[in-house]
């Protein structure tokens, strides 16, 4: 029995080395390697490389919850409001031979209701831009606007407040913080051109005032430059843009005779700097801009109106007169604020603007009746001053409260018991990741 176990066990243990050599002879399928997502630290935190690539990226975002109140006029009018704005950024960069290359897109969407006007949730391509070495091309912050200042206010203010517009640009680097930029960007405008038209009824001539008039189309884009500095003490900025003025509608000329206006060129200039004061707190600074405008009242932060109280005031970038010329709309800003930590944790902001506007030409001004008294094209001078409380009590989350006085004097004709200042506040909670 001992003879046969062992011829048994021997048996066995050659066919397993013969099935074991059989097998080596076979080909073997290897385990994929694991490919990990590696940190990249070059463009700053939160940055990492895409598998497989050397494109660092970076996915963030921002879910923003508003509160506003705002005087009304009479029981119709709201006096409240709820916002809430979603927000998402993907940034993905590659250095290259050439430089680097970038590309950045924003999506937002928002839904209004009450005082910020009642809407269906709206979906908005804030930004989406291509960088490459120096070339920017896409939706972007105007590079009229520093967008290095730390202004920090909720509410509106008259200045260029860094809006994003479509724009092919180039940034010239000079090094030490130096640069200058040459950028085509989307026209600005602020209203539509208002006038007096001259009408001819049997042989009697007479004037309707306050006469819309449409623009023409645009035959080339704004044209913007700048020149600016950012360093640890601050930056300062320097811009001008040109912005063209067409009018679509026919004017008199002489009897019988009718001609378009001819074209104007509008054009605005600013100056936004900021300055950073550690000597009072960490994370302190100070922020100024100044800006003229002639036939470009969009770089001033003016729409299509400025409404304050009671007091509508319509705003166009040019009014065409009685003889059928354009004549521009001048007008200038000055708006600044600081930011001040109280605690590491809880910081206020001050701020402010004042804005005046001219029309110096023959258009008759006047009001018109409405729940909103409307005056159009007229000179005015425009205030506005408030200030928030910040709490951030972990990163990335602001809890805050504003209040903001605005005044507007009509500097004209000005209807009786009219209501030409308000205050309004707002209370945000914002989350940034």
């Amino acid at each position: 029995m001992k003879l046969a176990k062992s011829l048994f066990l021997g048996s066995v243990a050659g066919l397993a080395a013969v099935a074991g050599a059989q097998a080596a002879d076979l080909p073997a399928k290897k385990a994929a390697a694991v490919e990990y997502v590696r940190v990249c630290s070059t463009y700053g935190a939160g940055f990492f490389y895409i598998p497989g690539t050397e494109t660092c990226l970076r996915v963030g975002g921002r879910v923003r919850a508003e509160f506003r109140y705002v005087e009304p006029l009479d029981r119709s009018q709201d006096a409240i409001g709820f916002r809430t704005r979603g927000r998402l950024n993907i940034d993905a960069r590659t250095a290259t031979a050439y430089g680097l290359l970038r590309t950045f897109v924003r999506f937002e969407m928002t839904r209004d209701t009450g005082v910020y006007g009642f809407s269906a949730t709206t979906a908005n391509v804030d930004q989406a831009f291509i960088q490459f070495g120096g070339l920017t091309a896409g939706r972007t912050v105007s590079f009229y606007d520093n967008s290095d200042l730390p202004t920090g206010h909720f509410g509106t203010l008259r200045f260029s407040d860094a809006p994003t517009v479509n724009v092919f640009a180039y940034t010239f680097s000079f090094g030490n913080g130096f640069s200058a930029t040459l950028a085509a960007e989307e026209g600005r405008f602020a209203g539509t051109f208002l006038g007096n038209r001259q009408v001819t009824t049997n042989g009697v001539v007479s004037i309707v005032p306050n006469t819309l008039f449409n623009e023409a189309g645009q035959t080339y884009p704004d044209l913007v430059g700048n020149v600016k500095y950012a360093g640890t003490w601050g930056s300062a900025q320097l811009s001008g843009a040109l912005h063209q003025l067409r009018s679509d509608d026919l004017v008199a000329v002489g009897p019988g005779a009718f001609d378009y206006p001819d074209s104007e060129l509008g054009w605005s200039v600013s100056f936004q700097g900021s300055l950073n004061l550690p000597s009072l707190a960490a994370g302190d600074a100070l922020w100024f801009a100044a800006s003229y405008a002639d036939g470009a009242l969009g770089y001033l932060g003016f729409g299509s109106s400025a409404t304050v109280g009671s007091l509508n005031v319509s705003i166009a970038d040019a009014v065409v007169g009685i003889d059928g010329d354009i004549e521009t709309g001048t007008g200038w800003s000055l708006a600044g604020g600081l930011r001040h930590y109280w605690t590491p944790t809880i910081r206020q902001n001050v701020f402010g603007s004042y804005a005046r506007v001219e029309y110096g030409n023959d258009l008759i001004r006047g009001f018109l009746p409405g729940s909103v008294i409307n005056a159009s094209a007229f000179d005015f001078d425009e205030w506005r001053a408030g200030t928030n409380v910040i709490w951030s009590p972990v990163s990335g989350l602001d809890l805050g409260v504003e209040v903001l006085y605005a005044n507007v004097d009509p500097r004209g004709p000005d209807p009786v018991g009219s209501d030409n200042d308000v205050w309004e506040g707002r209370l945000r909670v914002q989350r940034d990741f």
